[in-house]
């Protein structure tokens, strides 16, 4: 890479075999425990923004603008990385009705950002304009705010898991074991697509899953698609992309973005039961159950050796705990 990053994450993080899974399912499945990166920061964004705010100080902005939903996992680690390098943040949530002040919002408020609100249809239409809207405001104001779009997932976003996948490749040796298939949640395509960049970059040849949590495969092939030819310019060589070699499960997505159903609490409640592994409701535990299930319908027979990427969202959990049946 030609591009450099801030330390804000705790790193490398540990690969752990799945106990409870593995024997079930009868596959090698291992947990990359991207969840440990941090507390305030916890989660995969951070290894996204690590990249993102070394840009954001070496440019002299003073705040940062970003977007997601009210329980946006990315939303809150901005906002603890911005205060914790002394920048402002502006927070713009996707809300159809008062939010009640509970998990990554109530993170959110507790680390001071400002917080702006648009409907759905607001958000799905036009929250980039948006934000360059506020960040206009801001800037009449003296203020200079760097937009990060939704999940951090642009070109220098898609950086913090190229570099996960080199250190992925480090462990592999330190284990002796090879991963022949890595599962990731995809929501907003960012994280994926660096996975996917260093797999081409450094010919590893490992068939990489995104299992969606929203939206369809066609969506994000394309979301995805473009933040690899994004990417590009911060690579010291060629890479040979191909839209034909992103592979997303969309079969899993449920009912909607952030939106539970019962056998997915359900599931969520048997792994926290059976391994003492905690995942949310609206990424990991998507995830994972789709995982699950194409296991035990074999078709993940030939997959060899899995590691899935935990990417956090243990805050996202406690919004959700009324509907969880004990």
């Amino acid at each position: 890479m030609k591009i450099t990053k801030l330390r804000l994450a705790n790193l490398p993080t540990p690969i752990k075999k799945s106990r409870f899974l593995s024997n079930e399912l009868g596959i090698n499945l291992y947990i990359k425990r991207d969840d440990y990166t941090g507390i305030e920061i916890s989660g995969n964004k951070i290894r996204k923004l690590e990249y993102v705010f070394k840009k954001v100080l070496d440019s002299g902005f003073n705040g940062v603008i970003t977007t997601g939903g009210i329980q946006s996992n990315h939303c809150r680690a901005t906002v603890a990385a911005a205060t914790s390098l002394g920048l402002k943040s502006i927070v713009l949530l996707k809300v159809a009705e008062a939010p009640k002040i509970e998990g990554n919002f109530f993170l959110d408020n507790l680390f001071g950002a400002q917080i702006r609100y648009c409907t759905p249809e607001e958000y799905r239409t036009s929250r980039n304009q948006l934000m360059q809207d506020i960040a206009s405001q801001e800037s009449k104001m003296g203020n200079n705010y760097f937009v990060i779009p939704e999940g951090a997932s642009f070109g220098i976003g898609s950086m913090g898991y190229f570099e996960a996948i080199e250190e992925i490749v480090r462990q592999e040796k330190e284990l002796g074991i090879k991963f022949d298939t890595i599962v990731v949640a995809t929501g907003s395509g960012g994280t994926y697509s660096g996975l996917y960049l260093a797999n081409k970059y450094h010919k590893l040849n490992k068939r990489i899953i995104g299992f969606a949590v929203c939206d369809d495969s066609e969506y994000f092939v394309k979301q995805i698609d473009g933040i690899n030819k994004e990417s590009l310019e911060y690579l010291d060589k060629e890479v040979d992309i191909s839209r034909e070699d992103i592979e997303i499960n969309d079969k899993y997505k449920g009912i909607g973005y952030a939106l539970s159903r019962p056998e997915e609490l359900e599931f969520i409640k048997l792994i926290a039961s059976k391994e003492a592994l905690l995942l949310d409701p609206v990424y990991t535990g998507k995830a994972m159950y789709g995982l699950y299930n194409e296991a035990k319908a074999g078709n993940l027979k030939d997959a060899g050796n899995i590691l899935f990427i935990h990417t956090g969202g243990l805050f996202g959990l406690f919004p959700k705990q009324d509907q969880f049946v004990f």
